[in-house]
């Protein structure tokens, strides 16, 4: 392929009819990574063969640790602490990167591969404006010099990544972005030289449904025009089937099956690759089982005419937003919202990125203060309690955050990091304490041997199963789940939504589940709660909000639901 004149998918597609073979842009041979040294040495990926041509999308998929990352951070030299690649050539545009030296990989990194990384808090530095960092992506990949320059190029990566008020927004650190706002910030970056082949890893799991179109749709728009190749990791077989060209299986380091992905989704062969269809969750499914069996709530009226756990009454948040210098101006978060949970049941919050969800989750938990409104727990207003009465509530309202890297300590083992809250409380001994954090392991599908293991050792999904065991600790009544479930593969996603519809029944325990993905609405919560700019513009069941929504607003986050024309096996 010539690097001066980059092939549009249509060049490539005539120029496969002309001739029956077409070079890869990105070709993988034998490839195996190994983590560890000498005879602790631990092979991950094992001899795969993988090709990317030049204006195809490919994704791999698979459940969290089957090396999808390890592949693609292997591609870029990236491999995190002892890894490294054993065995096999990666060719980028007839050049093995197994063999290229340090200088090279730091040209090629940027301007020949982008990297849209996994968990956005870990790769932003945050002691920097989001502006200066994309700013220094811009400088160092030659894409502007001068300061106004410099600063354009920066306001313009971050306007195609889908972020609103681009200007505004660049004197903010990322503690002031949601989770969704950092990402499209990391993928902005990883856009900006326009490179050949773009690696984007889970791009899009922080993100809304709206916003993870407008990326998408930019992505395609990148592979359609420019030739530009991507790399596609995800766990959303939704999103892979809309989005990719082909899908590539991974488990346990191997590919298992690959081909066209409609196919491979409508009628997969692999034993594996059924599995993982079998529990992705569609806007077909069904509320789980375990909590079907109770008594439901068959209309929004029926929550009023039973007494609440959680109230929240006409709340509102505002902030000052710095413009530069000492200058800042008031912006409302969160806008009068008001909402009910019955006891033992779900609601589920939804809404675009910086629609003010997380901010309510925040306030409820008494980590962000009031601005004026209440919030009351069985009745009781948290705005007029004494110190001891908040601590006290916080054993009874334990949160899992929607970023598991930015809300565990890095210098602590797991096993500390689960038991922490029972030593902070006083339960148990050390001996129980130990016993239970074994059980909360178990519980959330990951073994004992991670005990002694540290957060960076870990993918994303298995960090977020921590962050779920440590929520469960102290064994809450209530739970309050910001994007829970948004960082896991769709097998641990069904276990992990199963065991809170289990111990829901069990325990009788109350969910404020804040989500992006409506998909996973439709089987893990009663109620729904849409938030538009700060506002809540609809409520109802989920049943009513799904069968009928009479917002526009809900109508389009509905449609934006990725997956949706494909026929996947199984639902």
């Amino acid at each position: 392929m010539s690097t001066n004149e980059p092939l549009t998918r249509a060049d490539v597609r005539a120029s496969k009819k002309e001739n029956s073979v077409s070079e890869p842009l990105l070709q993988i041979r034998g490839l195996k990574v190994s983590f560890g040294t000498g005879k602790k040495a631990r092979e991950v990926v094992h001899g795969i063969d993988l090709d990317v041509f030049p204006g195809e999308t490919v994704a791999i998929v698979g459940e969290s640790g089957s090396g999808k990352s390890t592949t693609a951070t292997a591609v870029i030299d990236l491999l995190p602490g002892t890894g490294k690649v054993t065995a096999g050539t990666i060719t980028l545009d007839g050049v093995d990167l197994t063999t290229a030296g340090r200088r090279e990989m730091e040209r090629v990194r940027g301007r020949e591969i982008g990297y849209v990384p996994q968990d956005p808090m870990s790769n932003l530095n945050p002691v920097w404006s989001i502006g200066f960092q994309v700013e220094e992506a811009v400088r160092a990949n030659g894409l502007a010099s001068g300061r106004k320059e410099v600063r354009d190029r920066a306001i313009e990566v971050l306007k195609q990544a889908g972020l609103a008020d681009a200007e505004r927004r660049l004197h903010q650190f990322p503690h002031q972005f949601s989770g969704g706002m950092r990402q499209r910030a990391l993928i902005g970056i990883g856009l900006a030289a326009d490179p050949k082949l773009l690696i984007a890893d889970e791009p899009t799991s922080a993100l809304d449904v709206t916003v993870q179109r407008v990326i998408l749709d930019h992505l395609a728009s990148l592979t359609r025009e420019k030739g530009t190749s991507v790399l596609f990791i995800t766990h959303d077989l939704g999103l892979a089937a809309d989005r990719a060209d082909r899908i590539v299986v991974m488990n346990q380091g191997e590919i298992v099956e690959a081909g066209p992905s409609r196919e491979i989704l409508e009628n997969p062969q692999h034993p594996y690759t059924q599995r993982l269809v079998a529990a992705a969750p569609s806007l077909a499914s069904q509320r789980i089982q375990a909590v079907v069996e109770e008594q439901g709530v068959e209309t929004i009226e029926d929550v009023a005419t039973t007494a609440p756990v959680v109230e929240v009454r006409d709340l509102v948040k505002d902030y000052r937003i710095r413009k530069g210098g000492f200058r800042s101006e008031p912006f409302r978060a969160v806008d009068e919202v008001s909402f009910q949970i019955p006891r033992g049941k779900t609601l589920a919050l939804v809404g675009e990125s910086g629609s003010g969800k997380s901010t309510v989750a925040k306030m409820v938990l008494q980590l962000e203060s009031v601005t004026s409104g209440q919030i009351l727990i069985d009745g009781n207003d948290t705005q007029q309690m004494a110190r001891k009465d908040v601590f006290a509530l916080r054993r009874r309202m334990q949160p899992v955050f929607q970023d598991p890297y930015g809300s565990l300590d890095p210098l602590r083992s797991i096993g500390h990091l689960i038991s922490e809250p029972l030593k902070v409380h006083g339960v148990g001994d050390e001996k129980a304490r130990q016993a239970r954090v074994f059980e909360l392991l178990e519980q959330v599908a990951l073994p004992r041997e991670l005990a002694w293991r540290y957060p960076n050792e870990l993918s994303g999904g298995q960090r977020q199963r921590i962050a779920i065991a440590r929520a469960l600790a102290l064994k809450p009544s209530i739970v309050v789940l910001d994007e829970a479930v948004s960082a896991l593969d769709v097998l641990v996603q069904d276990q992990i939504l199963k065991l809170l519809a289990e111990l829901q029944s069990e325990l009788g325990l109350t969910y404020l589940f804040i989500t992006h993905d409506l998909a996973v609405v439709r089987v893990a919560a009663d109620l729904v709660a849409v938030m538009e700019k700060g506002r809540i513009v609809e409520q109802g069941t989920v049943d009513e909000i799904f069968a009928s929504p009479k917002e526009a607003y809900t109508q389009r986050l509905l449609d934006a639901i990725p997956g949706a024309s494909v026929d996947l096996a199984g639902h």
